[in-house]
């Protein structure tokens, strides 16, 4: 029997060992080889949809660009010329990085500058146009503006070699972007052919696998059933011979009852039923708990703890692994109050056939569990140490920030609108012996020095208003609402409802007004609103601002995909400042019907 049972063992696990390796061995590898063809091929393509969306780009920017610079020689405002040729210098800077980009790569663009032969010739012929429009706009912006007329003849000729040669531009930026898109469709069918014959590849993998692997596995378990029917003849017999070693049970029993005797003494050991009940507890276990008489009603877990979450806990999970087995960490209480932790396994054991119990062997691990919970807890203390240090650090953060804001903001103030001022007078006293000419001239520069001057403490006001820091919060969103509506001649009303005139911290303070003053330059800026309505109130813990607009309104949901804008801080940084001072915020917006945005902030 033993002979043959080698025999079994060798021949079907070997077999079917090596079997299943060399299959899962193939499908394995045609996968990886099929997976780096393919994300090989991917990579290649991963750059395709930015240079088209950069190549077609530089269409449109050389109509804006055109197009600006047709507007340019038909303007005679020099202060609109100026404008004008920084919006041209920009949409210039943006052309000349693309257009390089496109021929020799830029990693900020996502594009590999790895471009093929016919495309390289193609720019080979853009490029003179190119150069053409770049020089003369260059020499249209960096030229000065003494005077309308004298400008626009100067520069006439430039302005006519950009529309002369845009039309060019536009045709050979046509054909490279055609050529790009054909290019990429190349390389879609070439991905779609591979795709198909790796699929080929892999059908013909699994029918080799079938033919050659699964088909001879099948046939060798068949051959096993029919070895193990032999075995089962063998068996019978064995089971006489099982009789013969009766004597021999007998004498392994009482050695075992000896054992039992051992483990009582030296083990936390116990016997019990399915369902808890008690049927063996040893002497240790007993002294422990001091338990020393059990009946058929008494359960384990009445004995381990009187305290029910405990008892529930530990009935638990000895209901759940009666068939399965466990070893773990249980939470125990003996009758003097005293917490102890044991490290208990559940061993399923059947004395007979028609019999189950479970055996219970534990060990006493308070001392180090006692130890790993008091390491626990110093690590937590360390790391809310550290989250209250860096608190304090981001604090002073904010606090150094704002008071640099302060100091420029008094410079600026203090020093530059004065000097403006200073001029303003001085122009007013110019003396001419044209009088008409230099009274023209004197109104125009008195309202350019009145909007540098407005300008100047428009940016101080933003920057750190006097109402904040001398009397609070209320005064300098008030203030900062009748500076925005005098700015914008928008509707803008500030309502305290519960007339609200406590002081809060400084940070808080500033937090707030930051807060506050971006809702509302949003609503000015992007949502077209005519009205906005902030107000304020307050209850015994909450202190609440809500700023309402008659504007546009947006999808809340699409925002917190996009990134503050240059506008100013952005959600994002709204939700971290309101998040800093343990506050909530909360947006409301529905298309062609405003936005509402709340803030929560809690008095203390």
């Amino acid at each position: 029997m033993t002979k043959l049972g080698n025999s079994l063992d060798q021949r079907t696990f070997d077999k079917l060992r090596r079997l299943y390796i060399i299959a899962l061995s193939t499908i394995a590898v045609s996968i990886i080889v099929s997976q780096l063809l393919i994300r090989s091929h991917l990579s290649r393509q991963e750059s395709d949809s930015s240079v088209i969306n950069v190549a077609g780009r530089q269409r449109m920017l050389s109509q804006k660009l055109t197009k600006d610079i047709v507007s340019l020689s038909a303007e005679t405002n020099t202060t609109k010329i100026s404008q004008l040729k920084d919006q041209i210098r920009a949409t210039l800077k943006l052309w000349e990085l693309s257009h390089d980009a496109l021929q020799k790569g830029n990693d900020s663009l996502g594009l590999p500058g790895d471009n093929s032969l016919a495309v390289s010739e193609k720019f080979k012929l853009l490029n003179p146009v190119f150069d053409t429009i770049q020089s003369a706009t260059t020499s249209i912006i960096n030229s000065p503006v003494d005077s309308e007329n004298a400008f626009l003849e100067k520069y006439s000729p430039e302005i006519e070699k950009v529309k002369a040669n845009e039309g060019e531009f536009l045709k050979l930026m046509d054909d490279i972007v055609n050529q790009y898109d054909l290019e990429a469709d190349h390389k879609v069918a070439w991905l779609r052919q591979l795709e198909l014959w790796l699929t080929i590849l892999t059908l013909l993998i699994l029918l080799g696998e079938f033919l050659f692997i699964f088909w001879p596995a099948a046939k060798s378990v068949k051959s096993i059933l029919s070895d193990l029917l032999t075995a089962e003849k063998h068996a019978k017999k064995m089971a006489y011979d099982a009789d013969i070693l009766s004597i021999s049970k007998e004498k392994s029993i009482k050695e075992l009852r000896a054992l039992s005797r051992a483990m009582d003494d030296t083990l936390l050991f116990a016997r019990i039923l399915p369902n808890g009940t008690i049927v063996h507890m040893g002497n240790k276990f007993s002294r422990l708990f001091k338990y020393s008489k059990f009946n058929d009603a008494t359960m384990i877990w009445d004995v381990l703890s009187h305290i029910e979450t405990e008892q529930l806990a530990i009935e638990d999970v000895i209901t759940k692994n009666i068939k399965t087995g466990w070893q773990g960490e249980v939470k125990a209480t003996t009758k003097d109050k005293i917490d102890i932790w044991l490290e208990m396994a559940i061993i399923p054991y059947n004395p007979t056939e028609d019999k189950s119990e479970i055996l219970i062997i534990a060990s006493d691990i308070t001392m180090r569990k006692q130890a790993q919970l008091e390491i626990d807890r110093l690590t937590t203390k360390s790391f809310e140490e550290k989250m209250n240090q860096q608190k304090v650090i981001s604090s002073k953060i904010i606090e150094n920030q704002e008071k640099e804001q302060n100091r420029i903001a008094k410079d600026v103030h203090d020093g530059i609108g004065q000097m403006l001022t200073g001029l303003k007078y001085n122009l007013e006293s110019i003396d001419t012996s044209d009088i008409n000419k230099a009274k023209v001239k004197i109104e125009h520069l008195k309202e350019l020095t009145s909007n540098i001057i407005k300008g100047v403490r428009t940016a101080t006001f933003n920057l750190t208003p006097p109402e904040l820091t001398d009397h609070g919060i209320v005064p300098a969103i008030n203030k900062l609402v009748q500076e925005l509506s005098k700015l914008t001649g928008k509707d803008i009303v500030f309502f305290n409802k519960t007339d609200f005139n406590q002081r809060l911290d400084s940070l808080e303070e500033i937090n707030i007004y930051r807060i506050t003053q971006e809702a509302i330059n949003n609503a000015i800026k992007y949502a077209d609103s005519t009205h906005i309505l902030v107000s304020l109130s307050h209850s015994k813990n909450i202190l609440s601002i809500v700023i309402d607009d008659n504007g546009k309104g947006f999808d809340p949901s699409k925002v917190k995909h996009i990134k503050a804008g240059d506008g100013g801080m952005g959600l994002t940084f709204m939700q971290e400042r309101i998040k800093y001072i343990d506050g909530r915020l909360f947006l409301n917006s529905e298309e062609g019907k405003g936005t509402r945005i709340t803030l929560n902030i809690p008095l203390k």
